[in-house]
């Protein structure tokens, strides 16, 4: 596919995709623009590293300069977590880690302006306990917030359970957002990937209606701040986290123009973590397959 001047993108929602922050969080942006985002996700340092160099003060004005150029607004920008950190961990010297990490890239997050700091709510192992895990996540969580101050909100993220992977059903989210105890500064980053391999089924509009009946009773959409949008190479309730490109995996386009055309979810950033090309041709053919399905709007749920 060639290379295209003007995208096809979604026009209702705040969509975009998750980008290389290599050579400065600015370059995020940057690469942004080219495939039309209007929402981005982005790495405030090395993702599978501890530590990482300081973001300058030059690098943080020109992230933020280039926003309101790229016509991104703020509030849909967020950033994900290294994959390293792990506060549920049962292992002492791994939860000291995480803890000084996570503190670090809140306080990115805000040098930024982000919105939010997506994490994987960990994994206490296989023999661990899962209750045990979940408090001293909340706990934890709840002490850095306030240790590191501003407004960048934690986002719990929805896991598909694989081992004893901590997040992978509405419960477990909803206890760490209320042990947490900091309405303001946490919310939900929800996976579709991730909720499907979990077992929650959302193929056809019958499945759809029962999955998020049960993330409303159980969540709330209210404390749904990021969406991931991301097809499944693996079937249903696999427990297995393996991303597809929109339509072509095992959940179907069909649920994801029912999530376009639900307004529960209207004005909720979204950001594709599919596979990439250094062209990011493949984003753009994603964000055009979202573009056709948003645009069907015969089916447009209101509530």
């Amino acid at each position: 596919m060639a290379k295209s001047k003007s995208p096809a993108i979604p026009q209702r929602h705040f969509i975009g995709s998750h980008m290389s922050s290599a050579g400065g969080v600015e370059r995020a942006v940057e690469r942004g623009v080219t495939i039309g985002c209007r929402a981005l996700q982005l790495f405030v340092k090395n993702n599978n590293r501890w530590e990482g160099p300081p973001i300058s003060d030059a690098s943080a004005a020109a992230f933020k300069a280039a926003l309101p150029k790229a016509g991104i607004a703020p509030e849909h920008t967020f950033a994900h977590s290294s994959y390293l950190i792990n506060l549920a961990s049962e292992k002492e010297d791994v939860v000291a880690r995480s803890v000084i990490a996570l503190e670090d890239e809140i306080r990115r997050c805000n040098q930024l302006g982000l919105m939010g700091l997506v994490m994987h709510p960990g994994s206490a192992g296989a023999e661990g306990d899962s209750v045990a895990a979940l408090e001293r996540v909340a706990r934890l969580s709840r002490a850095i917030l306030k240790r590191a101050g501003g407004s960048t909100r934690l986002l719990y993220e929805t896991t598909a359970g694989t081992g004893k992977t901590l997040g992978a059903s509405f419960e477990e989210i909803a206890g760490l957002l209320d042990d947490t105890n900091l309405p303001s500064r946490v919310g939900v980053c929800l996976d579709t990937c991730h909720i499907f391999a979990a077992g929650y089924d959302i193929r056809d509009a019958a499945t759809f209606k029962a999955t998020f009946d049960k993330f409303e009773k159980a969540v709330g959409f209210k404390r749904l701040c990021a969406i991931h949008l991301n097809d499944s190479k693996m079937p249903f309730a696999s427990r297995r986290d393996r991303h597809e490109h929109i339509g072509k995996g095992e959940i179907g386009a069909e649920a994801f123009r029912l999530l376009l055309n639900d307004a529960r979810f209207d004005g909720i950033p979204m950001a594709l973590e599919t596979e990439k090309d250094e062209a990011l041709d493949l984003d753009r053919e994603n964000l055009a397959v979202l573009a056709k399905l948003e645009s069907d709007s015969g089916k447009r749920k209101k509530k």
